[in-house]
C-alpha cells in the first residue's frame, strides 16, 4: 500500500520514502541474521532506487535540454583533444601575470607614499583645502560652494559600476567622528596628494584595476577614482577604513588573541555594556588569518563557548558572530579572580605555539576589567618573562581611576598598551590603538610584504554611495 501511494508524490518525496522503507528492512534483518534476503529482492531494490535517482537527476539537471542543444550545433563544432596539464600551466601563467601587475601597482604606491612622508614636515597650523568626498559639488542657498566642497567633475563610468567618478583625481572620506580639519588629517591629506599621479598611472598601465585605496591611521581614506560619497538616511558616514579587514590584516599581520573579560559583580550595568561592546569591536578587527577565544572570569574561570575550551578557533565570520551572541548573554556577579584567568590564557597561547598551530605570528591577551586588585605579577614572571612573547593589552572600564596604575603596569611590562574606556562612544578609537602597537615590528623591520586578504565586499546603498568592492 505504501509503494502505491508513492506513485502520486513528487520525485523528491518518493526518494525519501524509498530510503525510509529500505533502512528499517536492513536494520530488521541485521538483527535476525538467520533470515536471508533473496538476491532477486535486493536487485529489485537497487533497480528501483537507481531508476528514481536517474529520473530525479535527469529532471533537475536539464540533461535532455543540453543534449538537444548540442545536436543543434553538431554540424558546426568539432572536438579537439586538450592537454589538461598544458591548460593549467597557461592558466597559472596568466594568473601570475595578472596578480603581478596588481603587486607592482601596490609597490609603486608604497614607494611614493614613503617618499612623500619622508620629505613632509609636520605643520600643526597647516591650512589646506582638499576635495572632501561628502562635501564636493554642494552649494549653499546663494549658489556658492561650501568649505571643502569645491566643484569636482564626475562622469558615469561603466568600469566602476556606472558610478559617476573622476578618473583624473582621488578625493578624501573622513569618518563622522573625526574632525575633517584636524591638523593630523590635514597633514596626512597634504602629504598623500603625491599619490594622485600614481593612481592615474597605475590605471593607465592596467585598465583591469578598479578602486585604489590609501587608508591612514588617523582615519582619512583616499579613494581613486574620486566619487561623491552619500551619507545614510541619518546623515551619518559610518565607514571607517581602519575597521576594514584589508586595512587591519595589512597593518598587524596574523595574530592569536585571547580576550579575558571581568564579569564580577562590580561590572554590572553600564560597565558590562561597555565591556561587551569592547569585545565586539575587537572581534571586528579580526579576520580569517587570526585565531581567537574568549574567557570570562568572576569566582571561577569559564569559556563563553565551552566547546572551544583550551584552544583557539579561526576568527572567520561565523565564529566571530557566534562569539558576539554568546557575549551578549554574559551577566555580572561574584568576585574577580584575574590571576586564574591569565594563567588559562597564557596556557592556551603557549600550547598553540608549541604545537605549531594558529597564526605563528603575533600573540596577545586583551584584558577587559574595571580593576585588577590581585597579586598578578607572579603570573607574568612564570608565563611571559623575560622574553615577553605575549603582548598584554589592558582596557580599564569606567570612570574610576583607582586601579589605573595596576592596569598600566600590566600593559607596560608586557609590551602592550593601556587605555581607559569610560563611555560607549570611546570604544572604537580606544580599541583601534592596539593595531598601532602590533604594527610596530613591521615598521621597524621595514617589512614590505604584500598581504593578500580575502575577497572584500563593502556595504553599498542604491543612491551612488561609496564603491561596492575592490
Amino acid at each position: 500500500m505504501m509503494l502505491c501511494c508513492c506513485g502520486r508524490l513528487s520525485p523528491a518525496v518518493r526518494l525519501w520514502i524509498t530510503l525510509w522503507i529500505i533502512s528499517p528492512s536492513r536494520l530488521f534483518y541485521s538483527a535476525h541474521a538467520q533470515i536471508r534476503i533473496p538476491t532477486e529482492t535486493v536487485k529489485l531494490w537497487a533497480d528501483a532506487f537507481g531508476g528514481e535517482m536517474f529520473s530525479l537527476a535527469t529532471k533537475y539537471s536539464g540533461s535532455h535540454l543540453l543534449q538537444k542543444k548540442y545536436k543543434d550545433v553538431e554540424s558546426i563544432i568539432k572536438i579537439e583533444e586538450v592537454d589538461g596539464l598544458e591548460l593549467v600551466r597557461k592558466f597559472a601563467e596568466k594568473m601570475e601575470e595578472m596578480l603581478g601587475r596588481k603587486m607592482k601597482a601596490v609597490k609603486r604606491l608604497v614607494n611614493a607614499a614613503e617618499d612623500a612622508d619622508l620629505y613632509h614636515e609636520y605643520n600643526a597650523s597647516l591650512e589646506y583645502d582638499y576635495f572632501n568626498s561628502v562635501k564636493v559639488n554642494e552649494r549653499d542657498d546663494d549658489g556658492n560652494y561650501g568649505e571643502l566642497g569645491s566643484e569636482f567633475i564626475l562622469e558615469s563610468n561603466e568600469h566602476f559600476n556606472n558610478l559617476p567618478v573622476n578618473t583624473s583625481l582621488s578625493n578624501i572620506q573622513v569618518p563622522t567622528n573625526v574632525y575633517n580639519k584636524d591638523p593630523g588629517i590635514l597633514n596626512g591629506v597634504y602629504m598623500s596628494e603625491a599619490l594622485n599621479p600614481l593612481f592615474v598611472d597605475n590605471f593607465e598601465r592596467d585598465p583591469t584595476l578598479t578602486w585604489q585605496y590609501f587608508g591612514s591611521f588617523t582615519g582619512f581614506f583616499r579613494l581613486y577614482p574620486g566619487i561623491k560619497w552619500q551619507p545614510d538616511e541619518n546623515g551619518v558616514i559610518a565607514f571607517d577604513c581602519r575597521n576594514r579587514n584589508w586595512y587591519i590584516q595589512a597593518a598587524t599581520s596574523p595574530k592569536d588573541i585571547v580576550i579575558v573579560v571581568d564579569i564580577s559583580g562590580s561590572m554590572k550595568g553600564l560597565r558590562l555594556s561597555i565591556a561587551k561592546h569592547t569585545i565586539t569591536t575587537i572581534l571586528d578587527t579580526m579576520g580569517e588569518n587570526d585565531f581567537v577565544n574568549i574567557i570570562a572570569y568572576n569566582d571561577y574561570v569559564h569559556y563563553v563557548e565551552p566547546c572551544f575550551k583550551g584552544t583557539l578557533v579561526q576568527a572567520d565570520l561565523d565564529n566571530r558572530e557566534h562569539f558576539k551572541l554568546l557575549v551578549e548573554e554574559l551577566h555580572a556577579k561574584g568576585m574577580g579572580t584575574v590571576k586564574k584567568a591569565l594563567k588559562e590564557a597564557f596556557g592556551i597561547l603557549s600550547q598553540f605555539n608549541v604545537t605549531g598551530q594558529g597564526s605563528l605570528c603575533n600573540q596577545a591577551i586583551m584584558l577587559i576589567t574595571d580593576g585588577a586588585v590581585e597579586d598578578y605579577k607572579q603570573v607574568f614572571e612564570d608565563y611571559n618573562w623575560p622574553d615577553r612573547k605575549v603582548r598584554v593589552f589592558t582596557y580599564l572600564i569606567g570612570r574610576e581611576v583607582t586601579f589605573a596604575d595596576n592596569a598600566k603596569w600590566i600593559a607596560c611590562n608586557n609590551k602592550g598598551y593601556y587605555t581607559q574606556i569610560s563611555t560607549l562612544a570611546d570604544v572604537q578609537e580606544n580599541v583601534m590603538e592596539y593595531l598601532h602597537v602590533l604594527s610596530r615590528p613591521m615598521v621597524i623591520n621595514h617589512d614590505h610584504d604584500i598581504i593578500w586578504t580575502e575577497a572584500y565586499m563593502d556595504s553599498a546603498v542604491s543612491d551612488l554611495s561609496h564603491p561596492k568592492g575592490d
